[in-house]
């Protein structure tokens, strides 16, 4: 990402790019950072069906009155916030659903909603809520969904496709933490691609090694029969230890001659920092004039006397 680009529209190229390569339309699944005006506009002539997380606190508005006959006509219709069931009006649709990891689900859907900054571009508001949680004790919180496309899906079956991102940020969170995806510095992008390329290979085959390797917890964890990758790799340095390396060993040698009299090496790349946060604008005289003509005026005590 550049300086000039934000998140949303950086998503929506992608999206986009992808959509070129498919022979069907697909479903693009975001989480709450896209659930916004902003992104729905930037893709709104993309081939793709959307499924976007909404904040718990999230305002949408209905379907504006008919015109009036006087002044500009209205935009926005009815106020709803997903939080607020004051705010709530008659639901299009309602159904109960007995997940068997959740339990007992209500999935309440609202039709012909809109963003504020987006009001052409309708969607359907979806509220998923855990009536009874299976375990009993976790108390899980409601969560706001959005879609937008052409054919609905089956609302029974529209509101799991979400949970399947779970998954996915758990393995970009294990990624970077645990396999170090973006903590290594290149200074070229091919490398950085190579690099990255690793990531899935270093994970599959964490999977296969969790049968065969043995166990090694640190001295504040307790052992485990059935490892995760995590742990896996924790345990990796015994398989590399019983199977050897391809690789020779290396050769002693004497002092390194080091570089040749007169080779000069080239600096390293340097490219400009990518800044993510405006600036605040710093306040000139006239500003502070405007604001508070006071301000301006020197202390009592910096004051010549008569």
């Amino acid at each position: 990402m550049t300086s000039v680009e934000t998140p949303a529209s950086r998503a929506a190229f992608q999206l986009k790019q992808v959509t070129r390569q498919l022979t069907l339309r697909p479903l693009a699944i975001d989480d709450r950072g896209y659930g916004n005006a902003s992104f729905v506009n930037q893709t709104a002539a993309i081939e793709a069906d959307l499924l976007l997380r909404l904040a718990s606190n999230r305002y949408v508005y209905g379907t504006p009155p008919a015109y009036g006959g006087r002044g500009a006509p209205a935009k926005h219709g009815h106020k709803l916030k997903l939080n607020d069931p004051e705010t709530w009006s008659l639901p299009t649709e309602t159904i109960e659903v007995e997940d068997a990891k959740l339990g007992q689900v209500r999935v309440t859907l609202w039709r012909e909603y809109h963003f504020r900054n987006a009001p052409k571009h309708t969607m359907a508001v979806i509220r998923v809520e855990v009536l009874a949680p299976s375990n009993g004790k976790r108390r899980l919180q409601p969560m706001g969904l959005a879609w937008l496309g052409k054919t609905m899906p089956p609302l029974e079956t529209l509101w799991l496709s979400y949970l399947r991102r779970f998954a996915v940020e758990h393995w970009y969170r294990f990624a970077k933490q645990r396999l170090f995806w973006t903590q290594l510095q290149f200074s070229s992008l091919p490398a950085s691609e190579r690099w990255s390329d690793l990531m899935p290979l270093l994970s599959w085959q964490l999977w296969p090694a969790s049968e065969g390797c043995r166990d090694h917890p640190l001295p504040w964890q307790a052992p485990q029969d059935s490892l995760s990758p995590g742990r896996a790799a924790q345990a990796f340095a015994g398989i590399l230890a019983a199977i050897g390396t391809p690789a020779p060993p290396p050769k002693q040698r004497g002092k390194s001659p080091g570089r040749a009299k007169g080779e000069n090496t080239s600096p390293r790349p340097r490219y400009p920092t990518v800044k993510k946060r405006v600036s605040k604008r710093q306040k000139t005289e006239h500003s502070l004039t405007a604001a508070d003509p006071e301000a301006l005026k020197f202390p009592p005590e910096v004051c010549s006397k008569p």
